[in-house]
């Protein structure tokens, strides 16, 4: 995988993290792919990963008028259709919601050497709590938590909306952008944190096409890779996986 270490001159003084949610540190993105499968099964249509790049990380409904017009159903289905019928499917498999490799050490880790966290979202409020139900424990940790139907986020990724907003809610006044460190997994994401001015490390499906990659300062194949004294964040003291 592409530059999974970072070069001496392009280390920052990270002080604040930010993560991004699905497919970062829930491994919930499975749940999209599998219902999007089985919608357009009906039209005899595949679903593809070049066509769930374009989706991952976007607003609901920005996320859905791509689908319904990429893979020409928008005749058939519109896009608030779509996104009621996948509600319906989706609303069972979110509680069985389980954390990403790595995901649980990174956070209880940097929460316990009092580097301040939090998460910014595309997920809206109603599909939080489903998703996060297992995992109390994690997302106590954070500072606060921004989600896609927060009312500062007026525009989804790659708009820097909902990074802007997460750096301001941290104790204090707002961050700098130059000392945040934003962990994601999607292309709009890794692009959103970019043009916040913050640096990010990218952890993407490995099914994703590398030249996807490249706006990344640095890219892992899992949160287990992570490094954090390349970032000049506290160091790991054990080998605990988890």
């Amino acid at each position: 995988m592409a530059n999974p270490a970072i070069t001496g001159s392009d280390k920052k003084l990270i002080t604040h993290v930010i993560f991004d949610m699905d497919g970062l540190l829930l491994d919930t993105e499975k749940f999209y792919t599998e219902v999007q499968e089985i919608i357009l099964s009906r039209y005899n249509k595949t679903f593809d990963w070049s066509l769930k790049a374009k989706m991952m990380g976007k607003k609901a409904i920005e996320a859905a008028r791509v689908f319904v017009e990429e893979t020409g159903i928008s005749d058939s289905l519109t896009a608030e259709d779509f996104l009621v019928e996948r509600e319906a499917m989706l609303q069972g498999m979110f509680p069985t919601s389980e954390l990403m490799p790595g995901a649980g050490r990174l956070v209880k880790h940097l929460h316990a050497t009092g580097v301040p966290i939090c998460v910014a979202t595309g997920t809206h409020k109603r599909h939080f709590a489903l998703k996060t139900q297992k995992h109390g424990d994690i997302f106590s940790l954070m500072h606060h938590i921004v989600m896609g139907d927060d009312p500062e986020v007026k525009q989804g990724k790659p708009s820097p909306d909902i990074f802007l907003a997460a750096a301001k809610r941290f104790e204090g006044e707002s961050v700098d952008p130059s000392k945040i460190l934003v962990f994601e997994d999607a292309p709009s994401g890794v692009l959103a944190a970019k043009n916040a001015g913050m640096s990010v490390v990218m952890v993407p499906d490995p099914r994703l096409d590398a030249s996807l990659h490249e706006t990344a300062d640095q890219v892992l194949s899992s949160l287990l890779e992570f490094n954090p004294a390349e970032w000049g964040l506290p160091p790991f003291t054990d080998s605990s996986t988890k």
